[in-house]
């Protein structure tokens, strides 16, 4: 099975940097998202491993093959790379079974009709294989693609963007279908998205993009836990940031109160992050704290909390009750170990 390895990646566009030093490894049968803000170099970085972008430096390797470096760059169709996109490219005067079909010339007809009917099968359209593309939904049409991919049983899968043309009652459902398909064929793959949600379900690791760089890679839990910095930590969700008035031992003095901390080095740290669900409400009519407004999330509350002796202060909290504006709260910390950092 292909292990991609990547070490110190840079690639320029237009004279500018839009990957600078990057360094990450994908084992083999494993998913990794992308993600990040626009322009911030994922689709750049797809495109170099797909072979379809020179590297200025670094090196790309697919298994134990360099495939591109700032010397080699080795031909996309000799990378033995599926991919997937997001308008899923399918021929529309071609048939589902034909569509699937498309660049298997090399092999006998024989072979690849039992191909056709195994890729079929493993996306569950054995029944469509003569409709066209408009006769299908769209969440069948990616299935297509997808299928349509493996059929050169490709090495890594590449998948840009996929699910953003399907609605999003069919969304959960296709991802976890083509997640378990890329399983069970042991496909290494690296996908692109903006969608954090998408990118919890569908991948095993994220690695959070920042100006061409990696920022921090790791599992979904790791990161929105344990972010490294506070441009991770607010790309993995709402957090607030209490400003540290003095350290003392394990704990450090906030506008909350007392809190434990998550680092050795808490005297450079002048920032606690906590995220909504970190913290608890309770009235006090002694507070300065007020509710200043309240939104219903379903299964959650989320109140903007201000202090009326602070106009710069607020922050966000959960709360399966809701509280009418203005009401005086006293604002808990749910015990845990709080991440700090600089400010």
């Amino acid at each position: 099975m292909t292990k991609l390895i990547i070490k110190n990646l840079a690639c320029h566009y237009d004279n500018q940097v839009v990957i600078d030093d990057l360094s990450f490894a994908l084992e083999s049968n494993e998913i990794i998202a992308l993600l990040g803000p626009s322009g911030c170099g994922k689709t750049t970085l797809l495109r170099t491993i797909a072979g379809l972008q020179a590297v200025q430096a670094g090196e790309i390797f697919l298994g134990d093959k360099l495939v591109s470096s700032s010397a080699t760059m080795l031909a996309s169709e000799k990378r033995n790379i599926g991919m997937i996109f997001q308008d899923y490219a399918l021929f529309p005067h071609l048939t589902v079974a034909q569509n699937i079909a498309f660049g298997l010339n090399k092999l006998d007809k024989a072979t690849a009709n039992e191909r056709v009917d195994a890729m079929l099968k493993l996306v569950r359209l054995e029944n469509f294989s003569q409709r066209y593309p408009h006769e299908i939904s769209g969440g069948q049409q990616q299935r297509v693609a997808i299928a349509r991919a493996l059929a050169y049983q490709p090495d890594i899968m590449l998948l840009d963007e996929p699910f953003s043309n399907i609605d999003s009652q069919s969304r959960s459902e296709i991802m976890v279908e083509i997640r378990q398909i890329l399983k069970e064929q042991q496909v290494p793959a690296v996908f692109v998205t903006h969608s954090k949600d998408e990118a919890f379900a569908f991948a095993d690791k994220l690695a959070i993009f920042n100006q061409g760089k990696i920022e921090q890679i790791g599992t979904a839990q790791e990161l929105y836990e344990r972010p490294n910095s506070p441009y991770v930590a607010n790309f993995m969700g709402k957090a607030n940031y209490v400003a540290i008035t003095a350290v003392n031992g394990k704990s450090v003095s906030t506008q909350l109160g007392d809190i434990l901390v998550d680092t050795s080095d808490k005297a450079n740290h002048s920032l606690a992050m906590l995220r909504p669900e970190q913290l608890q409400l309770e009235q006090n009519e002694n507070s300065t704290l007020l509710i200043k407004n309240s939104i219903f999330c379903g299964s959650y509350w989320l109140h903007r909390i201000i202090d009326s002796e602070q106009p710069s202060f607020s922050i966000d909290v959960h709360s399966k009750l809701n509280y009418p504006a203005d009401s005086q709260v006293a604002v808990n910390v749910v015990p845990h170990q709080v991440i700090t950092f600089n400010q």
